[in-house]
């Protein structure tokens, strides 16, 4: 009696809470096609095969996504414009600084030499040392085969970096000045300063 008593109380006071009911995923089970053994040969039956393909196929279709922004550019008013919002480019660097803006500038050789070329390249680049009219000392390249340059010959110097030579931003024009044209040039002669050969 007295555990029947004491059941009836601790129900009639305790608030019974239902439990989540928790979903436990079954495994995937494979859906074999059944094999039959027939003259040492194995057939399938193509009806099971057909159906377990088309259950994995998804049955949503295909949207693709968008690969580009939806937001609209917004570019700059008259109003803005006119106050001044745009900004300048920088300025580049000049390949020629020495010239300051003009095509050529006149030298005066201070010495001739050597320069090694940069990897891959191998043999003996002619140079010299140029001091312009402008005060500024620079070396330059001495194009094509043989020069007169000397100690104090007078020269013309225009722009243009050769390419393997770190530090040589300038080239000295041949046929002006003192500086000669190239020998016995056919191809290219306004560039080595070289007359047209008289023919015979």
């Amino acid at each position: 009696m007295a555990t029947t008593l004491c059941s009836r109380t601790l129900i009639r006071h305790r608030t019974i809470i239902p439990k989540p009911t928790i979903r436990v995923r079954q495994p995937y089970q494979r859906q074999f096609a059944s094999f039959t053994r027939s003259n040492n040969s194995i057939s399938t039956s193509p009806s099971l095969y057909r159906s377990s393909i088309l259950s994995k196929l998804p049955t949503t279709p295909f949207t693709p996504t968008r690969t580009f922004t939806s937001t609209y550019l917004r570019q700059a008013t008259y109003n803005q414009v006119r106050r001044g919002c745009r900004k300048e480019q920088r300025a580049r660097r000049g390949r020629s600084p020495a010239l300051a803006n003009r095509p050529e500038m006149k030298g005066v050789c201070l010495k001739t030499g050597i320069t090694k070329p940069k990897k891959p390249n191998s043999g003996e680049r002619k140079t010299a040392r140029i001091r312009l009219s402008s005060g500024r000392v620079v070396t330059a390249y001495i194009p094509g085969e043989g020069h007169n340059v000397q100690q104090h010959s007078v020269v013309m110097v225009r722009g243009g970096r050769a390419q393997d030579c770190p530090g040589v931003k300038y080239h000295l024009v041949r046929g002006a000045l003192d500086l000669g044209g190239v020998a016995n040039r056919l191809t290219s002669r306004s560039k080595y300063g070289t007359k047209k050969p008289k023919a015979d």
